[in-house]
């Protein structure tokens, strides 16, 4: 029965309209996709791109000498508006 392709799915012909969902994953064609089209390429160089950007922009504001400078700031801010 296997192999005369009475298995649902498995008789190697395409639907002329597929008309279930799991039909229509089954023809979309994401390789060529993910050949041709620039998106796939250049996503993950952009997500690591930005990944080592966004931890040095956090190591950087959230350095101790960062955080002492924030608070001196701060203070001197705090005093001024109390003399007002």
């Amino acid at each position: 029965m296997r192999g005369a392709g009475f298995i649902a799915g498995k008789s190697g012909r395409h639907m002329k309209y597929p008309y279930t969902f799991s039909a229509k994953i089954a023809q979309f064609p994401i390789f060529y996709y993910m050949k041709k089209n620039w998106i796939w390429m250049y996503y993950p160089l952009g997500w690591a791109v930005g990944f080592y950007l966004f931890t040095t922009i956090h190591a950087l504001a959230n350095s101790d000498a960062n955080k002492r400078s924030w608070a001196e700031t701060q203070r001197k801010f705090a005093e001024k508006e109390a003399h007002h």
